[in-house]
């Protein structure tokens, strides 16, 4: 029997209404994970909110999911899906084509060489060593290979993947990651990297997951090693527009070599990301410093929040028993790529500094 008008017009309002508490819960969720990762203990640790928003939505997604409204479920969705995008585009006031320009080909030539190298070990060790599914071993390697966290959210939104394989990969990048922090200073200090601070910077900016990570083991060599380490990873998160669009034709081709897959995943025929396209647009308008200092810090304020909002409700859909069946592999995973950053990463920047200097 079908709903009348009057009854499906009763119902709107109370959808809507379920969508907004859910998308404001998870706003009042993500600004008390704010609050925790400013914390001197946890941002000593290089924990960004993008990482304990996950962790803490993944906790209560677990435990204490029952008591959440089933009308909300819709406003986390909103937010783990095209909140994201959104945020991830406006990522892009965070580099500038001067930036850049400062390490010139140098760094340039490293992170080119890092990501793609990283991308395609990463996704082939993954499916064929690991025997991942498709979306876990790209999203692993993604993580690893571009900007962290936020580059796991960028891919899972192209590939419309499941929750629990990107907290799988950002599970990899905290863990490797945050360990990057550790061990890069202490294998500079002890002279086993053989770098000068050029190589330093380029070392650690091209290799390490975060951001955030990227500043907190360069600050541990030197002021110049941490300015170009963090100006090449700047350079590798700006990668994250050109691979997103090959990453969409390639998957519109795949669709289309398989007509049932094609049929029900109509949405893959746009192989462009719009979100890849803001971003770019935005680190365009960052270069021309259209926008006063002041105003570009509280967007970026705002994206961050909009982000640690996204992982929030990423994590809050993600269930154990899911990461449970992949979890050792991914992370085997994980570690391959790991060392493949450490060891060939290595090798890449002496050779760039042998080429370039």
């Amino acid at each position: 029997m079908s709903a009348s008008p009057s009854t499906t017009v009763a119902l709107q309002p109370s959808a809507t209404r379920g969508k907004i508490n859910g998308v404001l819960f998870v706003a009042l969720f993500a600004a008390a994970v704010t609050r925790l990762a400013a914390l001197p203990a946890i941002a000593g640790l290089g924990m960004s909110p993008l990482i304990i928003g996950i962790a803490a939505g993944a906790v209560y997604g677990n435990a204490l999911r029952d008591g959440m409204p089933a009308s909300w479920a819709a406003g986390v969705n909103f937010s783990a899906r095209k909140l994201l995008r959104i945020a991830v585009a406006f990522f892009g006031l965070r580099v500038s084509l001067q930036e850049i320009a400062q390490v010139g080909v140098p760094g340039l030539v490293e992170s080119v060489t890092i990501v793609v190298s990283t991308l395609l070990i990463g996704t082939w060790a993954g499916m064929k060593l690991m025997k991942l599914d498709r979306d876990t071993a790209i999203l692993t390697a993604a993580g690893s290979a571009i900007c962290g966290a936020a580059a796991v959210l960028a891919f899972e939104s192209t590939l419309q993947s499941k929750p629990h394989k990107s907290a799988m990969a950002v599970g990899s990048v905290v863990l490797f990651g945050t360990l990057s922090m550790f061990l890069y200073p202490v294998l500079y200090r002890a002279g086993w990297l053989h770098l000068d601070t050029l190589g330093a910077g380029l070392f650690f900016g091209g290799t390490i997951h975060e951001v955030a990570q990227v500043v907190g083991a360069a600050s541990n060599v030197s002021p110049e090693a941490t300015h170009i380490a963090t100006i090449v990873k700047m350079t590798r998160v700006m990668l994250l527009v050109p691979v997103l669009l090959v990453l969409g034709v390639w998957l519109n081709r795949q669709a289309r070599g398989n007509g049932a897959d094609h049929a029900a995943h109509g949405a893959r025929k746009i192989a462009v990301p719009w979100f890849a396209l803001g971003f770019l647009a935005l680190v365009i308008v960052n270069s021309l410093h259209v926008l006063p200092a002041p105003a570009t810090q509280s967007i970026n304020a705002l994206d961050t929040f909009a982000l640690t909002m996204a992982m929030t409700a990423l994590g809050m859909e993600t269930r154990i028993s899911q990461i449970r069946e992949a979890g050792p592999r991914a992370l085997t995973t994980g570690l391959i790529v790991y060392v493949w950053l450490i060891g060939g990463g290595l090798a890449i920047t002496w050779a760039v500094e042998r080429l370039f200097g």
